[in-house]
């Protein structure tokens, strides 16, 4: 009975997002991005949203070393509680950044059996190929990437001093498909986890 009643609650409980900005770079339009992209999931109250800042976290400098700083433990409850990941990334050198790889890899279970999103920005191509090669990073952590993603070619002159898009040119509803499709897989995986934890 009890697990019917819990199976009841999480279906009709908020989808838990948590939007992780991957720039630590100095000088980083990620923030701008992500602060528009949070809003945008905030005009739905079937969602609640978190934010994973790599900047604000003590990512350790080689694979394997101490991940024990409160930092890190706080970003790692983030991800764990999550239901479903928007990844707010740019294109560095045709890829994504090494503080993303990083928070990415030190986390496994966290990432398991759920749907992640990508918001990018870049130069020509929008961070389209950053994101390209995230998706079999996040595949091989047994996450579901969403077909669509909202992407941003050159947007440093697309928002005002306020951090509100000038011309949304698409934007908004490009957000609003990634958002419907996070939401399905969220609630489907979501429903899953709850009656047979992933993996066992």
């Amino acid at each position: 009975m009890s697990a019917t009643v819990d199976h009841v609650r999480t279906a009709t409980a908020p989808l838990r997002l948590t939007v992780v900005i991957g720039s630590t770079r100095q000088g980083r339009f990620g923030p701008t991005i992500a602060s528009w992209f949070v809003r945008q999931a905030a005009l739905r109250d079937t969602i609640t949203v978190d934010v994973v800042d790599t900047a604000g976290i003590e990512l350790p400098h080689a694979f394997g070393a101490a991940t024990d700083h409160h930092s890190v433990a706080e970003a790692t409850e983030k991800l764990s509680r999550a239901d479903a990941f928007v990844v707010v990334t740019p294109e560095y050198n045709h890829s994504y950044p090494g503080s993303l790889k990083n928070l990415i890899d030190i986390h496994h279970a966290e990432w398991q059996a759920k749907p992640v999103g990508f918001v990018s920005y870049g130069g020509i191509s929008g961070g389209l190929r950053a994101v390209e090669h995230l998706r079999p990073v996040f595949a091989e952590l047994h996450a579901v990437t969403v077909r669509d993603s909202v992407a941003f070619p050159n947007p440093w002159g697309r928002f005002d001093a306020a951090g509100e898009l000038t011309a949304a040119d698409g934007a908004d509803d490009a957000a609003a498909v990634m958002l419907d499709q996070l939401s399905w897989w969220g609630e489907a995986l979501r429903a899953a986890r709850t009656a047979h934890p992933y993996g066992k």
